[in-house]
């Protein structure tokens, strides 16, 4: 049946000539739908509109098997923004995956579909339901004519252009291009999911934390930690690009939204730091802090998405996509320009240096390529959807894009920083060495009556040769020789500082503390490097050693002018945790694929649209990993991911985006 929209609009005009003179718009919170599909708060539809609305709706559910509830109200309130509105009032009221809600804020000029990410309709489908039927409805204030045109989508999108007979050949190439596709990715969603998957500050209802098994609450906490790192970081990428466009003073509040987000953050790691550590922790111990683990991963969530809303109407990406797009364009040429070069350096660099000195820069310009392959795919396809106005799929692809780039430009400039690592840690080394042969001659003028003296000596001695190994010849190891000398120092410093004055002492300890925090320094960048531009295989142990490297640097260089020792064991600690952050690391992107493997050699070289790279580079990963919560095209489960690999455009494709674990893919919803 269709609805007669002359009607509708003739309707829709008497209503707001009359509106005039009604009081103003009240604001709403989320609602309780009864047993009718329209609820009309804001009383827009007659008395036959909405019995009209209802048996549209009841025909969707014939022809569909489909529920479309529409909601009417003047504003939204608690939340205020259409996304947040519609997915509470879908979940208090216990909407399920084959169940949609359409909420309208007449007033507000605000709309969203939310749909569950396990239902019937792919998220590309469910966004051209929004921007192709329902909004232009909206923006004539067809109220009755929205109902007609979201039901005319839905049963388009589930009756399906590719159905048997529709396609052809065309259909039957789909079908193996997807079975295809479908053979690699459910290994790697398998794998992903047997990690990373416990319900975490994103997911949906789970039983009370204290009728969970403790090894389950564990996961949780792991896979918190994961999913909120992931949206802190994401966010923090995102924020340099909206300071970049609009400068310091307007992103304040996201500014300290983010801080928050940290602080929280960087809590929930020290307390996994402490379970982790050698110390034995009681079940109720472990208990307690693994709860608050997930209590805090919540906070920071909370605290990015209460801004989501706020920094999406700062960067106002579908309504500037031109612009936006030219901008990433210009990124792509610059950082593209400088690949050859980068690789250049560290093709020179392994003339010089060890296999395992490069090991977290060895892939980087075959990981650089893949970055921008995807980019270029993501842009070529938002241009298409800016030509067809589609302003919302272009937003899609131009943050995917823009992420990709500058991963790509991370795993440039990260080959020039450890370059400049590995050439100050020859001259720290050899700095070094020379003041160990000044410690040796002191130490053989002391008294040595049980041979500790000489014992200290000879190891010293010993260590000189093995860092003087390292640091010649054609494979170069300076970190490593560093260590070792480190080790040295500390020994025979505790024999000769009786003998050296007090001045002496301190400017000593100036000066290895100077040292030591560099190194650190250096130690904690390279990891941060590669946990970023592979995060989307990088678990929580990782995460959480670099997280406490860079809490321990951080004291090291606060206490480095007032209390050089205390410092130089936070700089140890920091390059200690640091080093097995890239351990683990690294061994999680070996587990996942990548050096060689589905990610990483260079049989990939881009050929598949450098798309698994993105999910190595944790940019589309929970396009495919999501918890199956209420979205419009946001964390879809495997359905979504390969929704946009085979559509090979920006429509099932869900990047990032500033926010947490509720706001971290694009939503879908806007004005009209």
């Amino acid at each position: 049946m269709r609805l007669r929209r002359a009607a509708a609009l003739a309707s829709a005009a008497v209503v707001a000539l009359t509106a005039i003179a009604v009081t103003p718009a009240s604001a709403t919170p989320p609602v309780q739908l009864g047993s009718a599909y329209v609820l009309d708060d804001a009383d827009v539809l007659t008395p036959a509109e909405e019995a009209e609305a209802e048996q549209r709706l009841e025909q969707l559910k014939a022809d569909t098997g489909i529920d479309l509830w529409v909601v009417y109200v003047d504003q939204f309130t608690d939340p205020a923004d259409a996304e947040g509105w519609a997915n509470q009032t879908a979940d208090a009221n216990g909407l399920g995956t084959t169940q949609y809600l359409l909420a309208v804020a007449t007033e507000g000029r605000q709309y969203y579909l939310s749909g569950s990410s396990d239902g019937p309709l792919e998220p590309e489908q469910v966004a051209t339901v929004e921007q192709e039927h329902i909004q232009p409805a909206l923006r004539q204030d067809d109220w009755l004519g929205a109902v007609d045109a979201a039901a005319d989508g839905i049963t388009d999108a589930e009756g399906g252009s590719g159905a048997p007979g529709a396609g052809g050949s065309s259909w039957f190439t789909w079908l193996l291009v997807g079975a295809a596709v479908i053979v690699g990715i459910v290994l790697l969603v398998m794998f992903l999911r047997r990690r990373r998957r416990a319900t975490g500050p994103a997911g949906g209802t789970a039983p009370a934390v204290e009728e969970v098994p403790l090894d389950e609450l564990e996961k949780r906490a792991a896979s918190a930690l994961v999913e909120t790192d992931d949206a802190v970081r994401t966010s923090a990428q995102e924020l340099q690009f909206a300071r970049a466009q609009f400068g310091d003073a307007a992103t304040v509040e996201f500014e300290q939204a983010l801080a928050q987000a940290k602080a929280n953050l960087d809590e929930a790691f020290t307390l996994k730091q402490q379970l982790d550590d050698a110390t034995p922790d009681s079940e109720q111990d472990a208990r307690g802090w693994n709860t608050r683990i997930i209590a805090l991963c919540e906070q920071a969530n909370t605290s990015l998405d209460e801004k989501a809303a706020a920094f999406d109407e700062l960067r106002k990406l579908e309504q500037n996509a031109p612009e936006v797009l030219a901008r990433v364009q210009e990124d792509r040429e610059r950082v593209a320009a400088s690949l050859d070069g980068a690789a250049a350096r560290l093709q020179a660099l392994r003339s010089s240096y060890a296999a395992e000195a490069l090991a977290t820069i060895a892939d980087n310009p075959e990981q650089a390529r893949q970055r921008l392959a995807f980019a270029d795919e993501q842009l070529a396809a938002a241009q298409g959807d800016i030509g067809a106005g589609k302003g919302g799929e272009a937003a899609v692809g131009i943050r995917a894009a823009e992420e990709a780039v500058g991963q790509a430009e991370l795993l440039q400039t990260a080959i020039g920083k450890l370059a400049d690592d590995l050439a100050a840690g020859e001259q720290n080394a050899a700095a070094l060495i020379a003041e160990l042969e000044q410690d040796i001659a002191a130490a053989r003028a002391l008294p040595d009556a049980d041979g500790r003296v000489a014992a200290a000596v000879t190891a010293t001695e010993q260590q000189i040769a093995a860092a003087r190994a390292n640091l010649t010849g054609p494979a170069k190891r300076p970190l490593l020789a560093l260590q070792g000398l480190e080790a040295a120092n500390r020994q025979i410093d505790a024999l000769v500082q009786g003998v050296r004055d007090a001045e002496v002492q301190a400017q000593r300890a100036r000066q290895m503390v100077g040292q030591l925090i560099m190194q650190a320094q250096a130690q904690v960048s390279t990891a941060e490097d590669y946990v970023t531009a592979r995060r989307g295989a990088v678990g929580a142990t990782a995460r959480t050693r670099l997280a406490e490297a860079g809490a321990a640097l951080v004291r090291a260089q606060q206490l480095q002018a007032s209390d050089p020792q205390q410092a130089m064991q936070h700089a140890q600690r920091a390059d200690q945790l640091a080093g097995q952050a890239i351990q683990a690391a690294q061994s999680d992107v070996g587990a996942f694929g990548g050096g060689g493997g589905m990610f990483g050699g260079p049989s990939q070289g881009g050929g598949d649209g450098g798309m698994l790279g993105a999910v190595l580079g944790g940019i589309l990963i929970n396009s495919m990993m999501g918890g199956g919560g209420r979205s419009s095209g946001g964390l879809g489960g495997l359905g979504g991911g390969l929704g946009g690999m085979l559509g090979g455009g920006g429509g099932g494709i869900r990047p990032g985006s500033f926010g947490g674990g509720g706001t971290r893919a694009r939503r879908g919803g806007g004005r009209f």
